[in-house]
């Protein structure tokens, strides 16, 4: 399974019901879930991103596809980042 980091910003609407992030964040991951994505963990931050999480899933376009739905329900805007662990990014370095 491959890592990704995403960070999020809330939408004006996720603002406006950010008494419902904890819960949004539950439908997630039982989303994720369904989809054979593990979130491994789930942060609320400052700066510049409002969101971090971090997941492994089976591949780039179950990520894209879960996080296209989850986009549809307005609440955040989305980047992901595909994080790359010790051993493969040595494994990356022998073909270089």
């Amino acid at each position: 399974m491959a890592t990704y980091v995403v960070v999020s910003n809330w939408t004006e609407q996720g603002v406006k019901n950010v008494k419902d992030t904890i819960q949004r964040m539950q439908q997630f991951r039982s989303n994720c879930e369904q989809r054979g994505i593990k979130v491994l963990s789930y942060y609320w931050t400052q700066g510049r991103y409002d969101n971090v999480v971090i997941l492994e899933a089976p591949d780039e376009t179950t990520v894209m596809a879960t996080l296209l739905a989850s986009a549809l329900k307005g609440a955040v805007h989305t980047e992901t980042l595909r994080a790359f662990s010790e051993a493969e990014m040595s494994a990356i370095l022998q073909k270089v």
